[in-house]
């Protein structure tokens, strides 16, 4: 059955009914083009694609992605069409880019697309997306990744690691954190910050507490790799060790000021500390914020006061 062609007859029928000016014309081409693509496998799925049946005047013809390329009608086996999206294109990609912007321009979620990452980085809107196809796999919550791996190949080791968030799973999608389009965050964030990107999520971190933790209110990425690590929690390395990255040992390792806690015994040392380990966490249970000195349970954690 040739597909393509009669839903472009039925397109065309749609658009004199709704009156839309030019419309018959237009779709007279594109009937052009299925006379030669509608047993196409790239081509013929675009007619179970919202671009494909949508039945008024917001359906893009194919000039309108492919540019009139009456020269290609004339001698399709020498001339390609003004404008083309495979991986073998020669066309420039901010000419493709524009051809979807064209339409696609009318929300937010683009609205910082020009001077993002991925626009100076030339990518392509076919780069992710696969226009002609029914499924496409970047807009899947579960085959998503697998179109971001294939540049973010970095990514791809981390999230495999013991300790990462749920993508592997299915429960989480790499556009829960970004903004592919381009955002005012770091990183493509969707919010304006790693912090409050978090936030979204974990908002029992953010506080306000009494004595607050400098890294937390600064950058969760300072402690986390979000993506995944070998370390519980996906602290990008384990206590003590990553504490230890800004605060120097104390306790059971030297003694103390006079009047600073964990409070010394007789010896100069904390008692507490030899018995359970040098382990900060310990004693710092509440490292993201606490409404008790040193970040610590209310509960006493120490022999000797």
């Amino acid at each position: 059955m040739k597909f393509l062609r009669q839903a472009f007859v039925m397109l065309a029928l749609y658009s004199v009914i709704a009156g839309i000016s030019g419309g018959s014309s237009a779709l007279a081409a594109d009937k052009k083009c299925a006379d030669c693509h509608d047993d196409d496998e790239m081509v013929l799925p675009i007619g179970k694609t919202k671009h494909g049946t949508q039945a008024d005047g917001r359906v893009p013809v194919c000039a309108a992605c492919h540019g009139s390329s009456e020269g290609h009608m004339k001698n399709s086996s020498k001339v390609k069409p003004d404008r083309t999206f495979g991986k073998k294109s020669l066309t420039p990609v901010a000419e493709r880019n524009a051809a979807c912007l064209s339409c696609h321009d009318k929300d937010s979620q683009r609205s910082h697309w020009a001077g993002s990452a991925h626009d100076t980085g030339d990518v392509a809107c076919t780069s992710c997306h696969t226009v002609h196809r029914g499924e496409d796999k970047v807009r899947n919550k579960r085959t998503q990744p697998e179109v971001c791996f294939t540049c973010h190949k970095e990514q791809r080791s981390q999230i495999n690691k013991p300790s990462h968030h749920p993508i592997v799973e299915g429960k989480m999608t790499c556009s829960d954190c970004h903004n592919v389009h381009g955002s005012v965050g770091p990183k493509l964030m969707k919010q304006d910050s790693v912090n409050e990107t978090c936030y979204t999520c974990h908002m029992e971190k953010r506080g306000p507490f009494v004595h607050s933790h400098e890294p937390v209110d600064e950058d969760c990425s300072i402690c986390h790799n979000p993506h995944g690590t070998t370390a519980d929690s996906m602290l990008k390395t384990r206590p003590p060790y990553l504490c230890q990255t800004c605060h120097t040992p104390h306790g059971a390792v030297q003694p103390l000021l006079a009047g600073q806690t964990p409070a010394p015994n007789v010896l100069g040392w904390n008692g507490s500390t030899i018995l359970q380990g040098r382990a900060c966490m310990n004693c710092h249970t509440q490292v993201h914020g606490s409404n008790n000195p040193s970040a610590t349970n209310p509960t006493s954690q120490f022999l000797f006061r």
